[in-house]
């Protein structure tokens, strides 16, 4: 690759991105032309400066680093987003495959991984790190087994994970921080999951939730 890699470096942690910045001028025809600690400064920055690639944390500061992949992609579709991030769960995974990230690396990943993924996205691909791809991979490879017809069908996916995490007993902080959301927007889908069923609070969504088979993984802290 001859002409130099445009990176933006999206995390809330100084040392960190100066970290990575100290790696990325080390490297031919790589440049970091602007850093971001929060999400919409991360989504400004790719707005202003159309780099190759944005380096995306997903835990940050007012919006997330999934719903500022979500936009960054929906302005800017040639703009490639690399996370890399502590979060190696399934649902964070998956939540930012559908935001549009082409690359999913954790931040225990060595220098040279990291580079190697900066110009694979760079590039067009989609690259994962080996932990990752085996989630990925387990996923997708595991039996398919039919289930019972779905429960409250007018609510939306992300609704559903809500109600579900809701019935565990889950307040709103640990909603948010499982799914990868912002408080405000729990808080939304809990109103919205309120109106769809007609109950007045979280005790007959719990009730109504349990009855129809959700919330039996765990059980957590049923406090608002």
């Amino acid at each position: 690759m001859t002409d130099s890699i445009r990176v933006v470096i999206a995390d809330d942690h100084p040392i960190f991105r100066d970290g990575l910045r100290g790696t990325f001028n080390l490297v031919a025809h790589t440049e970091v032309v602007a850093e971001a600690a929060t999400g919409e400064e991360a989504v400004e920055a790719a707005a202003a400066h159309q780099p190759d690639v944005v380096v995306m944390d997903l835990h940050m500061p007012g919006l997330n680093g999934i719903e500022a992949t979500r936009r960054i992609v929906h302005h800017s579709p040639h703009v490639g987003v690399l996370v890399l991030t502590m979060f190696e769960d399934d649902a964070s995974v998956f939540a930012a495959m559908r935001a549009g990230a082409r690359g999913y690396l954790l931040k225990g990943a060595d220098k040279a991984e990291i580079l190697r993924a900066l110009q694979a996205v760079a590039s067009g691909e989609a690259i994962f790190g080996p932990a990752v791809a085996r989630r990925v991979i387990e996923y997708f490879s595991a039996p398919q087994v039919p289930g019972p017809p779905l429960a409250f069908p007018e609510l939306t996916e992300r609704e559903r994970e809500v109600l579900d995490l809701i019935a565990q007993g889950h307040n709103n902080e640990a909603i948010a921080r499982q799914l990868v959301l912002s408080q405000k927007t729990v808080r939304n889908h809990v109103s919205n999951i309120f109106a769809k069923l007609q109950v007045a609070d979280r005790a007959q969504a719990i009730v109504r939730a349990r009855k129809a088979g959700l919330g039996r993984n765990s059980e957590g802290d049923e406090r608002q």
